[in-house]
């Protein structure tokens, strides 16, 4: 790995605390690769040899059962990929596939166990790290369990557009499927609601969502930080 890219990896949070020596020996098991996009990383019942980091790009983390798939979460710089699995040595419980040209970091899975054994810096990041995870699953589970599909896709869009922004118009960085999947509805559902949201101001034009009257559309999702990525 050249030296600015290892450069480029200190200065991740997962690694800005660890020691010089730990780190040394993280890199050492360490590749920064790119991919295109539609690249399967990572298979569900498969057990971790790397632990992946998303540097540059995105990709969708989805799961397999009974001949139906579902997207569980999408993930964009910087964020580990299933970050627990590497750290249990345990089975992955989900896939992950590249939805653009990705970059990512690939360290040794069993590396970042002795790391996390005896750097405390490194262990209290990671737990950090677990702990965000930890609390988006959360703030999904109630998203999808105390709303009506409209209103996730109606409070999608407003924390999409403070992202982008505040400008009043989302661009659609996903095809219009995996979004459906990602906030738990089939695509018929999604036009559906879709058409639905024009009572409230928002207009879609292809992957653009323009949104004419934000207070409307606030009035039906009921955006609430206990539930909201409040940092959008």
């Amino acid at each position: 790995m050249r030296q600015e890219q290892r450069d480029l990896v200190r200065a991740l949070p997962l690694f800005k605390e660890v020691g010089d020596a730990r780190f040394g020996e993280l890199m050492g098991a360490a590749l920064l690769q790119r991919f295109p996009q539609g690249v399967t990383l990572i298979n569900e019942g498969d057990t971790p040899d790397f632990l992946h980091i998303v540097v540059d790009g995105a990709v969708e983390l989805f799961a397999r059962h009974d001949g139906h798939e579902t997207t569980l979460d999408i993930l964009g710089p910087v964020s580990t990929c299933i970050l627990a699995a590497a750290v249990r040595d345990e089975v992955y419980l989900k896939s992950a596939r590249t939805l653009a040209p990705t970059q990512l970091l690939m360290i040794s899975a069993p590396a970042v166990r002795r790391v996390f054994d005896h750097d405390a810096a490194f262990a209290r990041a990671v737990v950090n790290e677990l702990a965000l995870r930890y609390r988006g699953v959360v703030r999904a589970l109630k998203n999808e369990k105390l709303r009506t599909s409209v209103e996730r896709l109606a409070n999608w869009i407003l924390q999409e557009d403070a992202r982008q922004g505040h400008k009043h118009e989302v661009t659609l960085k996903i095809d219009k499927r995996t979004l459906a999947s990602c906030l738990g509805m089939t695509p018929e559902n999604l036009s559906r609601n879709l058409v639905h949201l024009a009572k409230y101001g928002v207009r879609n034009m292809g992957a653009r969502f323009i949104i004419n009257d934000p207070a409307a559309l606030r009035s039906l999702g009921k955006p609430n930080g206990l539930i909201d990525d409040v940092s959008a």
